[in-house]
């Protein structure tokens, strides 16, 4: 019976990435690849994927563990008819996820303030929050570009266009005119909405103006209902001028846009999720910016109020 679940499973097994697998092979020539769960006496459980099997021991030729990489697969081409970069990434820790993507994560100034924000393509488009913009016109955008020397030169951008405004998700869409001698690096947006409590995450941002801190927590609901809007909450340390940066998976795609903390309140950090900011650069046209009139975006009209009885 053990056989047959193995025979079943082997090319799910071989196909499935794996950041840490232990490869096992049994008396009778086949090769397993999971995550050992527990270790018994006379057997050990593996997961692999798609169930856990019990094998037992005296039916283990050898077993060693391997480091293996999953695939990464990034565009060849931008696609010029999307806004924003998917990509298949490996999971990695923070560190060496902070210096892959850190290039994209941004400052935003404006005569009232600062916040965060991070580029999505390579054709300058920026995200932040809609709070870090509102009635501003004169925005500037600071970029922490890494030379070839492996040092951090602060670059400040000015005259960046505001594309789009949605106040009610509270995002904004910013434009950075293209620069001849660097490229803007982007991050790649999740969009597979596959999060849940529990799972690592991290920041970059620019909290009370202290550039590129990192801070790093878990997921501690994917729902958070505030005013008929849903919020990831998060432990991960929030503070103003992290507001419009990225929170990051731990393979590097960024899952929510920080947006505020609960006063008095610690590891009580929110972040709009992913599927808002996709609907919002999918939809982009009906939240058009119009300088003429720097509170467009959208307009609601108040709804109605129930007549009572005696009206």
């Amino acid at each position: 019976m053990m056989n047959r679940a193995v025979s079943l499973c082997l090319l799910t097994l071989l196909l499935a990435p794996n950041i840490f697998a232990d490869v096992i092979e049994l008396n009778t020539g086949q090769r397993l690849e999971g995550e050992v769960l527990k270790e018994a006496t006379d057997a050990i459980y593996v997961d692999v994927g798609v169930d856990v099997i019990k094998i037992p021991r005296d039916r283990i030729r050898s077993r060693e563990t391997v480091t293996t990489t999953e695939p990464e697969t990034k565009p060849a081409a931008e696609n010029p008819n999307s806004l924003y970069l998917t990509a298949k990434l490996p999971t990695k820790s923070v560190k060496e996820l902070t210096e892959d993507f850190g290039e994209g994560v941004v400052l935003v100034q404006t005569p009232g303030g600062l916040g965060s924000g991070f580029i999505i393509n390579s054709r300058g488009f920026c995200v932040t929050n809609y709070h870090v913009v509102e009635r501003e016109t004169q925005i500037a955008v600071t970029i922490f570009d890494k030379t070839k020397a492996g040092d951090i030169q602060r670059r400040r951008i000015d005259d960046v266009k505001i594309l789009a405004l949605n106040p009610y998700m509270d995002l904004a869409l910013l434009q950075l005119p293209i620069q001849d001698d660097f490229d803007f690096e982007p991050v790649f947006l999740n969009d597979r909405d596959d999060f849940k409590e529990g799972d690592e995450v991290f920041a970059i941002g620019n909290p009370l103006g202290l550039e590129r801190s990192v801070s790093e927590g878990i997921i501690s609901t994917r729902n958070r209902n505030f005013e008929g809007l849903v919020y990831i909450q998060t432990t991960t340390q929030i503070n103003p001028g992290n507001s419009g940066g990225p929170l990051f998976n731990r393979k590097g795609e960024v899952i929510g846009v920080t947006n505020m903390k609960l006063a008095f309140g610690e590891g009580l950090g929110f972040a709009i999720p992913v599927s808002y900011l996709r609907h919002f650069l999918k939809n982009r046209d009906a939240f058009a910016y119009n300088k003429e009139n720097p509170n467009t975006g959208y307009h609601y009209l108040i709804p109605p109020r129930k007549q009572s009885d005696d009206q």
